[in-house]
C-alpha cells in the first residue's frame, strides 16, 4: 500500500482503536496546525473512547510513585482514558512495569544489605550507568522490594507512598485491568511499551515474544485488542508486527536524537529525517501512530518558551498516522518559560494553558502525568 492510501487505514484506527472514525481536532489555532477537519469529539466509537484521549502517563504519576498499581489505579480513576505500562525483564525473563531497567531511583534496592552485591556499572543503549538492573534480580527477589518516588525533590508529596506497592508484573497489571473491566462494564485500555529491546535481546532476553505471549493469553493480541503497543526502536514495532495485530506507535525523541537500533545498524536518521513525509510515509508502512516529544509539535525558544508549531501533525496525518505525544507535566520546571507561575520550580504552572496549546495542533492524545489536567484541557475540545 502506498503513502497516498494511508489516511485510509488512519480511519480504521480511528474506528477500531480509537473510537472517533478519522477525525482529528483540527482546530483554527496556531500557525502549522492542521487544517480544519470534522469535530466528533462528543461522540463515541468502540468503547466510548475518545479523540483527543489522554494516556496516564507511567498512570497517575503526578500523584504515585510511578509503574505501581496504586499510579495505574489513581490513573483510571481520575478518568485517564488509556494506562501506560514500561516493560523490563527479570533474570528470569519475567516482564515488569519500570521505566528503566535500572531501579535504584525507583525502589529500595539500596536499603537491602543482602542485595549490596548487585550494584554494578552498565552500559545501556550507549549511557553508563551504575546501579542496581532488573535483569540481575529474579522475580521473586524483585518482589522482596518497594517502590517509591522517583523525583522527590520535585514531588515530595509522592514520598508519602514511598514504600507502599511492590514493582508489579506485567502479568498482574492485564489481571488488574480485567478485573477492573468487569466492575465497570467496559474494556480497559493500556500502552504497552519495550524498553531497550536490542539491549535485551543480546542478552537474551527478548522483549517482543514474551510481550506477544502474554497479550495472546489474555485476548489482547487481535487488531481490536484495548491496547496500543509502542516503543522508541522501529526495529522492535516491526517485530511486534510479527506476532500481534494490535495497534502500534514508534515514540521518537528530540530532533537530533537516533533511535538505538538505527545506531547499532548504522543507520543514520535522526528523528528529524522521520518526521519528514518520507520519514512518516516509511514508518505508516508498519505502525499506525507516532508518539513524539512535544517539542516535535511545538518547540521552544533559545529562552525557553512556547514557539510556532511545527508542520508535523499536518504530515503525520498525511500519511495515515495518529500523534499521541508525550509528556505533560503540572509543575513550573517541566513547562515552557511563559506558563509558569512563581519562582518554586516544583509548584503548578499554567498546565492547563499547555495542554491547550498542545491539544490545538490537532493531535490525537497526549500522555500526562497529570491525567485530571489534561482532561480538563481535553473536555474542551471534545464539546466542540
Amino acid at each position: 500500500m502506498n503513502a497516498g492510501q494511508r489516511p485510509g487505514r488512519r480511519m480504521v484506527l480511528g474506528a477500531a482503536a480509537l473510537g472517533a472514525s478519522a477525525a482529528v481536532l483540527g482546530a483554527a489555532g496556531p500557525a502549522g496546525a492542521a487544517p480544519a477537519r470534522s469535530r466528533e469529539h462528543g461522540h463515541s466509537g468502540r468503547d466510548g473512547l475518545p479523540v483527543p484521549l489522554i494516556v496516564g502517563h507511567r498512570g497517575a504519576s503526578g500523584y504515585r510513585p510511578e509503574h505501581t498499581l496504586g499510579s495505574y489505579q489513581l490513573a483510571l480513576d481520575m478518568g485517564a482514558d488509556v494506562i501506560e505500562q514500561d516493560l523490563v525483564p527479570t533474570k528470569d525473563g519475567h516482564l515488569v512495569c519500570r521505566h528503566e531497567n535500572d531501579i535504584t531511583a525507583t525502589t529500595d534496592v539500596a536499603d537491602h544489605p543482602e542485595f549490596a552485591g548487585r550494584k554494578t556499572t552498565k552500559t545501556v543503549d550507549g549511557d553508563k550507568l551504575t546501579g542496581w538492573f532488573t535483569e540481575d534480580f529474579t522475580l521473586a527477589e524483585l518482589k522482596t522490594l518497594r517502590a517509591k518516588e522517583r523525583i522527590p525533590g520535585t514531588r515530595q508529596h509522592n514520598t508519602l507512598y514511598d514504600g507502599h506497592w511492590a514493582i508489579p508484573t506485567f502479568e498482574e497489571v492485564l489481571q488488574w485491568a480485567e478485573r477492573e473491566g468487569r466492575r465497570r462494564g467496559r474494556r480497559i485500555w493500556l500502552h504497552i511499551e519495550t524498553k531497550h529491546p536490542s539491549y535485551f535481546r543480546s542478552l537474551g532476553l527478548g522483549l517482543e515474544e514474551r510481550l506477544a505471549r502474554l497479550l495472546r493469553a489474555y485476548g489482547r493480541h487481535r487488531k481490536n485488542a484495548p491496547n496500543f503497543l509502542q516503543s522508541f526502536e522501529p526495529g522492535s514495532i516491526r517485530r511486534l508486527g510479527r506476532l500481534v495485530d494490535c495497534p502500534k506507535v514508534v515514540l521518537l525523541g528530540g530532533l537530533k536524537d537516533r533511535p538505538w537500533d538505527f545506531t547499532e545498524a548504522g543507520d543514520r536518521r535522526t528523528v528529524a529525517d522521520l518526521v519528514s513525509p518520507r520519514g512518516l510515509a516509511w514508518i505508516a508502512d508498519f505502525a499506525e501512530g507516532i508518539g513524539p516529544d512535544l517539542s516535535v509539535i511545538i518547540p521552544r525558544d533559545k529562552d525557553g518558551r512556547l514557539g510556532k508549531p511545527t508542520s508535523v501533525v499536518r504530515d503525520a496525518h498525511a500519511a495515515g498516522l495518529v500523534l499521541h505525544p508525550y509528556t505533560g507535566r503540572n509543575e513550573n520546571t517541566f513547562l515552557p518559560v511563559d506558563f509558569r507561575r512563581g519562582t518554586d520550580p516544583a509548584a503548578y504552572g499554567d498546565a492547563l494553558g499547555y495542554y491547550r496549546a498542545c491539544l490545538a495542533t490537532g493531535i490525537d492524545g497526549l500522555f500526562s502525568d497529570n491525567p485530571d489536567t489534561a482532561l480538563l484541557a481535553a473536555e474542551e475540545f471534545r464539546r466542540r
